[in-house]
């Protein structure tokens, strides 16, 4: 096993593991309000429920998205750094925009439950 395809595959084993904890959280999440009175609701359940259920998706779909974008440019990173070490920062910020994805996901989840409370 070459050291690329341990990368690619801790890589990926990182990006699936928080996009799979972010998103049980974000269904978790109405048990933390049990405490709160039923009058701080003022949505219906249905409407709670699929807004948690959107946020949900949103911010497991852009993990696994951004998973796969870092898993391609990483790829190509790796072999493009073999051959000219210099390149190393011009293709540390690809890399790094691959992962803004997830970032904009988890933005879009946060704006959705605002609007919920």
């Amino acid at each position: 096993m070459t050291i690329r395809t341990r990368f690619i595959g801790a890589l990926l084993a990182i990006t699936v593991f928080l996009s799979v904890g972010a998103t049980a959280f974000l269904f978790l999440a109405p048990a933390s309000f049990a405490q709160v009175p039923a009058e701080v609701f003022r949505l219906e359940a249905t409407v709670w429920a699929w807004g948690l259920v959107g946020a949900a998706i949103a911010t497991g779909l852009s993990s696994l998205g951004a998973g796969f974008a870092v898993g391609k440019v990483g790829a190509a990173a790796i072999g493009a750094l073999a051959e000219k070490p210099e390149l190393f920062g011009r293709l540390l910020i690809f890399v790094g925009l691959a992962e803004g994805i997830a970032i904009y996901g988890l933005i879009v989840s946060i704006l959705v439950l605002n609007r919920l409370v």
